[in-house]
Protein backbone atom coordinates (compact mmCIF):
# COMPACT_ATOMS: atom_id res chain seq x y z
CA UNK A 1 0.00 0.00 0.00
CA UNK A 2 2.80 2.54 0.63
CA UNK A 3 3.80 2.27 -3.03
CA UNK A 4 0.48 3.96 -3.88
CA UNK A 5 1.16 6.97 -1.64
CA UNK A 6 3.11 8.89 -4.32
CA UNK A 7 0.60 8.26 -7.13
CA UNK A 8 -2.22 9.21 -4.76
CA UNK A 9 -0.47 12.49 -3.91
CA UNK A 10 -0.01 13.39 -7.57
CA UNK A 11 -3.58 12.38 -8.37
CA UNK A 12 -4.95 14.55 -5.57
CA UNK A 13 -2.96 17.61 -6.66
CA UNK A 14 -4.00 17.19 -10.28
CA UNK A 15 -7.67 16.73 -9.42
CA UNK A 16 -7.60 19.80 -7.15
CA UNK A 17 -6.14 21.77 -10.05
CA UNK A 18 -8.72 20.53 -12.54
CA UNK A 19 -11.65 21.30 -10.24
CA UNK A 20 -10.26 24.74 -9.39
CA UNK A 21 -9.76 25.53 -13.07
CA UNK A 22 -13.32 24.46 -13.88
CA UNK A 23 -14.86 26.49 -11.06
CA UNK A 24 -12.65 29.60 -11.02
CA UNK A 25 -10.56 29.39 -14.21
CA UNK A 26 -7.56 29.73 -11.97
CA UNK A 27 -4.58 27.51 -11.14
CA UNK A 28 -2.95 28.96 -8.02
CA UNK A 29 0.82 29.28 -7.65
CA UNK A 30 0.80 27.29 -4.40
CA UNK A 31 -0.61 24.30 -6.27
CA UNK A 32 2.04 24.46 -9.00
CA UNK A 33 4.72 24.80 -6.33
CA UNK A 34 3.28 21.83 -4.41
CA UNK A 35 3.42 19.75 -7.61
CA UNK A 36 7.02 20.79 -8.20
CA UNK A 37 8.22 20.10 -4.66
CA UNK A 38 6.44 16.77 -4.30
CA UNK A 39 7.54 15.73 -7.79
CA UNK A 40 11.18 16.38 -6.95
CA UNK A 41 10.76 14.62 -3.59
CA UNK A 42 9.29 11.64 -5.46
CA UNK A 43 12.27 11.68 -7.83
CA UNK A 44 14.73 11.72 -4.93
CA UNK A 45 12.89 8.94 -3.08
CA UNK A 46 12.96 6.72 -6.16
CA UNK A 47 16.27 7.57 -7.78
CA UNK A 48 18.36 9.89 -5.65
CA UNK A 49 20.12 13.05 -6.76
CA UNK A 50 20.47 11.96 -10.39
CA UNK A 51 16.71 11.49 -10.68
CA UNK A 52 16.12 14.98 -9.28
CA UNK A 53 18.22 16.28 -12.16
CA UNK A 54 16.16 14.52 -14.84
CA UNK A 55 12.83 15.44 -13.27
CA UNK A 56 14.01 19.00 -12.64
CA UNK A 57 15.21 19.32 -16.24
CA UNK A 58 11.79 18.21 -17.47
CA UNK A 59 10.07 20.78 -15.26
CA UNK A 60 12.47 23.57 -16.30
CA UNK A 61 12.04 22.88 -20.02
CA UNK A 62 8.26 22.63 -19.61
CA UNK A 63 8.21 25.96 -17.77
CA UNK A 64 10.38 27.68 -20.39
CA UNK A 65 8.20 26.45 -23.25
CA UNK A 66 5.03 27.23 -21.29
CA UNK A 67 6.15 30.77 -20.54
CA UNK A 68 6.96 31.30 -24.23
CA UNK A 69 3.43 30.12 -25.10
CA UNK A 70 2.04 32.42 -22.39
CA UNK A 71 4.01 35.37 -23.78
CA UNK A 72 2.47 34.60 -27.17
CA UNK A 73 -1.02 34.61 -25.66
CA UNK A 74 -1.58 30.94 -26.49
CA UNK A 75 -2.03 29.61 -22.93
CA UNK A 76 -2.44 31.15 -19.51
CA UNK A 77 0.41 31.59 -17.06
CA UNK A 78 -1.29 29.30 -14.56
CA UNK A 79 -1.52 26.57 -17.19
CA UNK A 80 2.21 26.90 -17.93
CA UNK A 81 3.17 26.64 -14.26
CA UNK A 82 0.70 23.81 -13.58
CA UNK A 83 2.11 21.81 -16.50
CA UNK A 84 5.68 22.43 -15.31
CA UNK A 85 4.73 21.28 -11.81
CA UNK A 86 3.19 18.11 -13.23
CA UNK A 87 6.29 17.59 -15.41
CA UNK A 88 8.42 17.44 -12.25
CA UNK A 89 6.81 14.08 -11.51
CA UNK A 90 8.18 12.55 -14.70
CA UNK A 91 11.77 12.27 -15.93
CA UNK A 92 12.83 14.11 -19.06
CA UNK A 93 12.65 10.82 -20.96
CA UNK A 94 8.85 10.86 -20.40
CA UNK A 95 8.52 14.42 -21.73
CA UNK A 96 7.01 13.50 -25.08
CA UNK A 97 4.70 10.96 -23.44
CA UNK A 98 3.37 13.63 -21.06
CA UNK A 99 2.96 16.10 -23.91
CA UNK A 100 1.07 13.54 -25.99
CA UNK A 101 -1.14 12.49 -23.05
CA UNK A 102 -2.03 16.09 -22.22
CA UNK A 103 -2.64 16.92 -25.89
CA UNK A 104 -5.00 13.96 -26.35
CA UNK A 105 -6.78 14.75 -23.09
CA UNK A 106 -7.06 18.35 -24.26
CA UNK A 107 -8.56 17.29 -27.58
CA UNK A 108 -11.15 15.12 -25.83
CA UNK A 109 -11.94 17.84 -23.29
CA UNK A 110 -12.32 20.52 -25.97
CA UNK A 111 -14.72 18.34 -27.94
CA UNK A 112 -16.80 17.74 -24.81
CA UNK A 113 -16.60 21.41 -23.78
CA UNK A 114 -17.72 22.77 -27.14
CA UNK A 115 -20.40 20.11 -27.46
CA UNK A 116 -21.84 20.80 -24.02
CA UNK A 117 -21.85 24.56 -24.62
CA UNK A 118 -23.74 24.03 -27.85
CA UNK A 119 -26.28 21.58 -26.41
CA UNK A 120 -27.04 23.06 -23.00
CA UNK A 121 -27.08 26.84 -23.46
CA UNK A 122 -26.22 28.06 -26.92
CA UNK A 123 -25.25 31.72 -26.77
CA UNK A 124 -25.78 31.93 -23.01
CA UNK A 125 -22.12 32.53 -22.20
CA UNK A 126 -20.82 36.03 -22.80
CA UNK A 127 -17.73 35.75 -25.02
CA UNK A 128 -15.90 38.16 -22.68
CA UNK A 129 -16.79 36.09 -19.61
CA UNK A 130 -14.20 34.21 -17.63
CA UNK A 131 -16.18 31.04 -18.38
CA UNK A 132 -15.84 31.53 -22.12
CA UNK A 133 -12.23 30.40 -21.71
CA UNK A 134 -11.36 26.72 -21.90
CA UNK A 135 -9.99 25.36 -18.58
CA UNK A 136 -6.85 23.68 -19.91
CA UNK A 137 -5.91 22.58 -16.38
CA UNK A 138 -8.45 19.80 -16.93
CA UNK A 139 -6.43 18.51 -19.88
CA UNK A 140 -3.15 18.79 -17.97
CA UNK A 141 -4.65 16.86 -15.08
CA UNK A 142 -6.22 14.25 -17.35
CA UNK A 143 -3.02 13.70 -19.31
CA UNK A 144 -0.92 13.52 -16.16
CA UNK A 145 -3.30 11.03 -14.57
CA UNK A 146 -3.35 8.91 -17.72
CA UNK A 147 0.43 8.77 -17.96
CA UNK A 148 0.82 8.11 -14.23
CA UNK A 149 -1.72 5.31 -13.88
CA UNK A 150 -0.91 3.65 -17.21
CA UNK A 151 2.76 3.39 -16.20
CA UNK A 152 2.12 1.75 -12.83
CA UNK A 153 2.64 -1.99 -12.61
CA UNK A 154 -0.60 -3.96 -12.33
Amino acid sequence: MPELLWPAALSLLLVVGAIGDILKRRLPNWLSLALLVTGLAFAFANGGIEAIGWHGAHAAIALAVGMALFAGGIIGGGDAKFYAGAAAWFPLSDGLSLLLSVSLAGLAAIIIWFGSRRVFKPGAIDPDSLYAKFPYGVAIAGGGLWLLWSALPA
